[in-house]
């Protein structure tokens, strides 16, 4: 919606202070899609790494800081455009995303790249999280039990899937934005930008296919076919 909101009123319906708030709900909007994942990543890693106090020390309000802080941050860069920092008094410093300024886009850009190494780092000690103990139940069983091979192999996938979808529905806007100038065709940057409108899209589905524990809460939530289990059990790496 945010895109297509700053689409029209940059070039449908001309209005400064309008394309002011829908570039600023845009940027609030993909913000959060970022942080959120990011957030996800995180608490993917404090579940595998303190397994046996999760479930205990993850509260509620846990949860409520963490939306809060992803929220907070993404509605903070969101209202700097509006607060000022755009390029509407001086168009020689606009970026290729109008009215933000090009120190704007750039700091959004190198943001971008700092979480996604973050990413990076965080799933790649999930994966060795992850096979250290399909290791040390192969040496308690004295074999690698089949189930629990496909439940590994399915994790370390899903893991490669979130992170190549993430990557390549990112990156081309992201170096865009540090290579791209304000005289170039917007078409070029609506270009770049759909591919992550296409992110938020497909990693709900992502999520639901791959991951059996999404799944009984979405059935919950939908029809309220299971009764949850609150109890702490183990997760196969499938579920990380």
């Amino acid at each position: 919606m945010g895109l297509i909101l700053n689409f029209v009123f940059q070039y449908v319906i001309s209005s400064e202070t309008i394309s002011l708030i829908t570039v600023g709900f845009l940027v609030t909007s993909f913000t959060a899609s970022i942080s959120s994942l990011l957030a996800i990543t995180v608490d993917r890693y404090f579940s595998l790494y303190n397994a046996l106090t999760y479930f205990s020390e993850k509260t509620l309000q846990y949860v409520h800081l963490m939306l809060l802080g992803t929220w907070g941050v993404s509605l903070f860069l969101g209202l700097l455009p509006v607060l000022g920092w755009n390029c509407l008094d001086d168009p020689a410093s606009c970026s290729i995303v109008r009215p933000l300024t090009r120190i704007n886009v750039t700091l959004l850009a190198t943001s971008f790249f700092a979480i996604f190494v973050l990413m990076l780092a965080l799933y790649f000690k999930i994966c060795k999280i992850v096979c250290h103990h399909a290791h040390q139940i192969a040496l308690q069983q004295h074999f690698f039990a089949t189930p629990h091979y496909v439940a590994t192999k399915k994790g370390v996938s899903t893991l490669a899937i979130i992170l190549g979808t993430f990557g390549a529905s990112w990156l081309p806007f992201a170096i865009y934005c540090l290579v791209g100038e304000r005289e170039y065709p917007s078409v070029y940057t609506y270009a770049t930008l759909l591919p992550a409108t296409y992110n938020s899209m497909i990693n709900p589905i992502i999520y639901a296919y791959r991951n059996a524990e999404i799944q009984r809460s979405l059935y919950v939530l939908l029809c309220g076919c299971f009764q949850t289990n609150n109890s702490y059990r183990s997760r196969s790496p499938s579920e990380v």
